[in-house]
C-alpha cells in the first residue's frame, strides 16, 4: 500500500515521506468552479488535472444538458449567470473553499465602446464580464482563469485591457498575466488564437508560468485521419460521426478544391463570387487544422467530398470519443466551435495546480 501511495505523491511532484518518520496525510485535490461552463472544454482539462468541481454555470439548456450527461457529478446551475445571487453559489459549494474560478465569458462590446468612447466596462453588452468579477470578489479564489478572444489585449489601444485590470483590482486580484496563446502550440491540432489570463488573490505570493509549447505541431490529419470515412448524409455507429447531407450543387464546388486549396480551384463560372473568404475551401492534411467555430459547413475534409462530422470536430478540438455532444447539428457544432479545447485546458490546469502547491 506505501509503495502504491508512493508512486502516487511521485506523479505529484511531492516528496514522499514514509509514514514511519510523519503521519500521512490524504492529499487535498484542489478545487474549482466553472462560469460559462458550455459543453466543458475547460473542465474536461482540469478534471484530468486532478482538481474537483464545486460548481458550474451554463445558461443554455441545450448546452447544459451536454455538460450534465458528461460531468453527472458536477453540481450544475442552468440559468443566467446575473439571476444567480451571491446566496445561491455559496449555498452550492456548502463553504467549501474555492482555489480557482475559471471561465470565458462573452464580450462582445469591443467596436461599440471603441467608436461611441465608452470604456469596456460601461458597454451593457459586457455585463457577463462583470459577472464574472462578481463571482470571484464573493467566492474570493486563490486564483482565477479568464479565456477570451484575442482582440481583447490589443483593442482601443490597450484600453480595455486597463479597464479589465481595473476591474480585477477593485475585486482584490493582482492580474500580472495576460498572453494570447495559440492552442496549435500546446498538443491541440488547430490554429486557434485565444487571450488567457491568470490572477490571484492580493494577500497571496503566487508563482505562475504558462505552459510550454510543442516542438511539434499535430495536424489535422493524424488527428482525425484514423475515423471511417463517409459520404455525404452517411452515418457511422461512432457518436457524433455523421456527415451532413451537401445538394448536389455544393458536392459539385468541393470536388474542384484540392487537399489545401480554396474557391479558386473551382471552375469561375461555378465559383461563389462573394461571400467570407473563409469558406469553400478544403483542409490541408498537412497543418492543424483553421480555428474551429460555430459553422464550419462551408469546410470541406482534406479528402473526402464534405464538411467534418461533429466528432472530427471535437478531435481536432482534443474532446475524447467518449464525450458525447447532444442537441441539432448546429447546436452541436456551436458548443464544439466554442469550447476552450481540453488539451490547452489541461495543461493550463497543471501550471495552475503547480501554482498553488506552495499557496
Amino acid at each position: 500500500m506505501r509503495y502504491h501511495r508512493a508512486l502516487f505523491y511521485k506523479k505529484q511532484g511531492i516528496d514522499p515521506v514514509s509514514s514511519e518518520c510523519k503521519e500521512e496525510k490524504p492529499l487535498k485535490r484542489p478545487t474549482y468552479v466553472d462560469l460559462f461552463c458550455g459543453a466543458g472544454g475547460l473542465s474536461c482539462g482540469f478534471d484530468k488535472a486532478g482538481f474537483e468541481n464545486l460548481l458550474a454555470v451554463e445558461m443554455h439548456p441545450k448546452y447544459a444538458r451536454t455538460y450534465r450527461e458528461n460531468f453527472p457529478e458536477h453540481p450544475l446551475i442552468v440559468d443566467d449567470i446575473k439571476n444567480i445571487p451571491n446566496e445561491k453559489l455559496s449555498a452550492v459549494i456548502k463553504e467549501r473553499e474555492v482555489d480557482v474560478v475559471i471561465g470565458g465569458p462573452p464580450c462582445q462590446g469591443f467596436s461599440k465602446a471603441g467608436n461611441i468612447g465608452r470604456t469596456f466596462l460601461e458597454d451593457e453588452r459586457n455585463y457577463l464580464f462583470l459577472e464574472f468579477v462578481r463571482v470571484v470578489k464573493h467566492l474570493k479564489p486563490k486564483m482565477f482563469v479568464m479565456e477570451n478572444v484575442a482582440a481583447m489585449e490589443v483593442h482601443r489601444k490597450g484600453k480595455t485591457m486597463e479597464d479589465i485590470l481595473e476591474a480585477f483590482r477593485d475585486a482584490g486580484y493582482i492580474v500580472p498575466w495576460h498572453e494570447v496563446l495559440n492552442s496549435a502550440c500546446y498538443g491541440v491540432p488547430q490554429v486557434r488564437r485565444r487571450m488567457v489570463m491568470v490572477g490571484y488573490r492580493k494577500d497571496l505570493v503566487v508563482n505562475f508560468s504558462y505552459p510550454e509549447k510543442d516542438s511539434r505541431i499535430r495536424t489535422i490529419k493524424e488527428a482525425i485521419g484514423d475515423l471511417p470515412p463517409l459520404k455525404s448524409g452517411e452515418k457511422s455507429t461512432i457518436p457524433n460521426h455523421e456527415a451532413m447531407n451537401h445538394s448536389v450543387q455544393m458536392l459539385e464546388k468541393m470536388s474542384y478544391v484540392k487537399d489545401g486549396g480554396d474557391r479558386t480551384d473551382i471552375p469561375e463560372q461555378l465559383r461563389p463570387k462573394s461571400g467570407d473568404i473563409r469558406k469553400y475551401i478544403r483542409y490541408d492534411s498537412q497543418k492543424p487544422s483553421v480555428c474551429v467555430t460555430g459553422d464550419m459547413r462551408k469546410i470541406f475534409h482534406y479528402c473526402q467530398n464534405r464538411a467534418l462530422t461533429p466528432r472530427e470536430l471535437a478531435r481536432i478540438q482534443t474532446f475524447p470519443d467518449d464525450f458525447i455532444f447532444y442537441g441539432t447539428s448546429i447546436q452541436i457544432q456551436q458548443q464544439i466551435g466554442n469550447a476552450v479545447p481540453p488539451e490547452l485546458a489541461y495543461r493550463i490546469a497543471v501550471q495552475i495546480r503547480e501554482a498553488l502547491r506552495n499557496v
